[in-house]
Protein backbone atom coordinates (compact mmCIF):
# COMPACT_ATOMS: atom_id res chain seq x y z
CA UNK A 1 0.00 0.00 0.00
CA UNK A 2 1.36 3.73 -0.95
CA UNK A 3 1.33 6.21 1.82
CA UNK A 4 -0.98 8.06 -0.71
CA UNK A 5 -3.77 5.27 -0.90
CA UNK A 6 -6.79 6.69 0.42
CA UNK A 7 -8.35 3.04 1.34
CA UNK A 8 -6.12 2.02 3.51
CA UNK A 9 -6.22 -2.13 3.52
CA UNK A 10 -8.52 -4.30 5.73
CA UNK A 11 -7.02 -6.14 8.16
CA UNK A 12 -9.31 -9.56 9.59
CA UNK A 13 -9.87 -10.24 12.73
CA UNK A 14 -11.27 -13.33 14.31
CA UNK A 15 -15.28 -13.85 13.69
CA UNK A 16 -14.78 -12.50 10.29
CA UNK A 17 -14.62 -8.81 11.44
CA UNK A 18 -12.51 -6.34 9.05
CA UNK A 19 -10.86 -3.27 10.12
CA UNK A 20 -8.78 -0.48 8.81
CA UNK A 21 -5.31 -0.46 9.13
CA UNK A 22 -6.63 3.53 10.76
CA UNK A 23 -9.27 2.20 12.76
CA UNK A 24 -6.67 -0.37 14.72
CA UNK A 25 -4.29 2.57 15.34
CA UNK A 26 -7.39 4.36 17.38
CA UNK A 27 -7.80 1.46 18.86
CA UNK A 28 -4.08 0.39 19.78
CA UNK A 29 -3.68 3.88 21.16
CA UNK A 30 -7.18 3.47 23.36
CA UNK A 31 -5.86 -0.03 24.49
CA UNK A 32 -2.41 1.08 25.12
CA UNK A 33 -3.54 3.77 27.22
CA UNK A 34 -5.23 2.04 29.75
CA UNK A 35 -3.30 -0.97 29.84
CA UNK A 36 -1.65 0.12 32.91
CA UNK A 37 0.35 -2.75 33.85
CA UNK A 38 1.63 -3.15 30.12
CA UNK A 39 1.01 -6.64 30.01
CA UNK A 40 -1.25 -6.40 27.16
CA UNK A 41 -4.76 -6.90 29.02
CA UNK A 42 -6.88 -4.25 30.05
CA UNK A 43 -9.95 -4.59 32.54
CA UNK A 44 -13.77 -4.76 31.18
CA UNK A 45 -14.52 -2.04 34.22
CA UNK A 46 -12.73 0.28 30.97
CA UNK A 47 -14.35 -1.18 28.24
CA UNK A 48 -17.32 1.51 28.85
CA UNK A 49 -14.63 4.39 29.40
CA UNK A 50 -12.84 3.77 26.09
CA UNK A 51 -16.07 3.52 23.82
CA UNK A 52 -17.34 6.52 25.28
CA UNK A 53 -13.71 8.57 24.48
CA UNK A 54 -14.18 6.57 20.49
CA UNK A 55 -18.35 8.09 20.69
CA UNK A 56 -20.19 4.72 21.08
CA UNK A 57 -21.53 5.57 24.22
CA UNK A 58 -23.24 3.08 25.85
CA UNK A 59 -25.10 1.66 28.63
CA UNK A 60 -22.88 -1.14 31.01
CA UNK A 61 -25.46 -3.72 30.51
CA UNK A 62 -24.69 -4.01 26.77
CA UNK A 63 -21.03 -3.68 27.30
CA UNK A 64 -20.84 -6.43 29.82
CA UNK A 65 -23.26 -9.06 27.55
CA UNK A 66 -20.37 -8.51 24.84
CA UNK A 67 -17.71 -8.77 27.20
CA UNK A 68 -19.27 -11.86 28.59
CA UNK A 69 -19.21 -13.49 24.79
CA UNK A 70 -15.89 -12.41 24.06
CA UNK A 71 -13.97 -13.36 27.70
CA UNK A 72 -14.92 -17.12 27.40
CA UNK A 73 -12.68 -17.78 30.65
CA UNK A 74 -14.03 -14.85 32.61
CA UNK A 75 -10.96 -13.16 33.60
CA UNK A 76 -12.26 -9.99 33.62
CA UNK A 77 -9.94 -8.50 31.43
CA UNK A 78 -9.52 -8.41 26.65
CA UNK A 79 -6.61 -9.20 24.92
CA UNK A 80 -5.95 -5.84 21.96
CA UNK A 81 -7.47 -8.69 19.57
CA UNK A 82 -10.25 -9.26 21.84
CA UNK A 83 -10.61 -5.84 22.73
CA UNK A 84 -11.25 -4.94 18.80
CA UNK A 85 -13.56 -7.97 18.16
CA UNK A 86 -15.29 -6.02 20.81
CA UNK A 87 -15.01 -2.56 19.22
CA UNK A 88 -15.66 -3.53 15.88
CA UNK A 89 -19.09 -4.81 16.52
CA UNK A 90 -19.64 -0.65 17.59
CA UNK A 91 -18.00 0.16 14.61
CA UNK A 92 -19.83 -2.20 12.60
CA UNK A 93 -22.93 -0.67 13.64
CA UNK A 94 -22.29 2.92 13.12
CA UNK A 95 -20.72 1.64 9.22
CA UNK A 96 -24.53 0.79 8.84
CA UNK A 97 -25.78 3.42 9.95
CA UNK A 98 -23.70 5.28 7.75
CA UNK A 99 -25.06 3.16 4.47
CA UNK A 100 -28.55 3.52 5.70
CA UNK A 101 -28.21 7.47 5.47
CA UNK A 102 -26.46 7.25 2.38
CA UNK A 103 -29.34 5.06 0.76
CA UNK A 104 -32.12 6.83 2.16
CA UNK A 105 -30.84 10.49 0.86
CA UNK A 106 -30.08 8.67 -2.15
CA UNK A 107 -34.10 8.39 -2.32
CA UNK A 108 -34.44 11.76 -1.43
CA UNK A 109 -32.10 13.05 -4.60
CA UNK A 110 -34.43 10.75 -6.88
CA UNK A 111 -36.98 12.26 -6.16
CA UNK A 112 -36.30 15.67 -6.46
CA UNK A 113 -34.13 14.80 -10.06
CA UNK A 114 -37.13 14.22 -11.29
CA UNK A 115 -35.97 13.98 -14.85
CA UNK A 116 -32.95 11.79 -14.12
CA UNK A 117 -30.46 14.02 -14.85
CA UNK A 118 -27.35 12.86 -12.09
CA UNK A 119 -28.19 16.30 -11.24
CA UNK A 120 -31.00 19.09 -9.13
CA UNK A 121 -31.07 22.52 -9.92
CA UNK A 122 -29.44 25.08 -7.28
CA UNK A 123 -32.90 26.55 -7.27
CA UNK A 124 -34.96 22.79 -5.66
CA UNK A 125 -31.66 22.75 -3.22
CA UNK A 126 -32.31 26.03 -2.19
CA UNK A 127 -35.91 24.65 -1.40
CA UNK A 128 -34.87 21.64 0.27
CA UNK A 129 -32.38 23.66 2.40
CA UNK A 130 -35.23 26.02 3.52
CA UNK A 131 -37.18 23.21 4.37
CA UNK A 132 -34.76 21.71 6.70
CA UNK A 133 -34.63 25.10 8.51
CA UNK A 134 -37.34 27.92 7.48
CA UNK A 135 -34.83 30.05 10.23
CA UNK A 136 -32.20 30.61 7.26
CA UNK A 137 -31.83 34.08 5.36
CA UNK A 138 -31.64 34.52 1.92
CA UNK A 139 -28.00 35.73 2.10
CA UNK A 140 -27.29 32.45 4.34
CA UNK A 141 -28.93 29.99 1.49
CA UNK A 142 -27.35 32.44 -1.11
CA UNK A 143 -23.57 31.78 0.61
CA UNK A 144 -24.17 28.03 1.00
CA UNK A 145 -25.17 27.70 -2.77
CA UNK A 146 -22.50 29.13 -4.00
CA UNK A 147 -20.09 26.96 -1.83
CA UNK A 148 -21.98 24.27 -2.94
CA UNK A 149 -21.72 25.30 -6.42
CA UNK A 150 -18.35 26.25 -6.98
CA UNK A 151 -18.37 25.83 -10.44
CA UNK A 152 -21.51 27.93 -10.54
CA UNK A 153 -23.11 25.69 -13.09
CA UNK A 154 -26.56 26.00 -11.52
CA UNK A 155 -26.30 22.18 -10.96
CA UNK A 156 -25.45 20.20 -8.03
CA UNK A 157 -24.69 16.43 -8.17
CA UNK A 158 -25.34 13.88 -5.76
CA UNK A 159 -22.25 13.66 -4.11
CA UNK A 160 -22.27 17.62 -3.72
CA UNK A 161 -25.54 16.72 -2.56
CA UNK A 162 -24.52 13.99 0.21
CA UNK A 163 -21.92 16.88 1.68
CA UNK A 164 -24.15 18.93 1.90
CA UNK A 165 -26.79 17.17 3.73
CA UNK A 166 -24.06 15.02 5.84
CA UNK A 167 -21.97 18.33 6.75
Amino acid sequence: MSWMDPTPEPVELSEGITLSKDQLKVLRKAFDTFDTEKNGKITCANINIILDMLGHATDTGTVKNIVSEIDHQGTGTLSFDDFCTLAAKFMTEEEEDSEAIKTELREAFRLYDKEGNGYITTEVLREILSELDNNMSDEELDQMIDEIDADGSGTVDFDEFMEVMTG
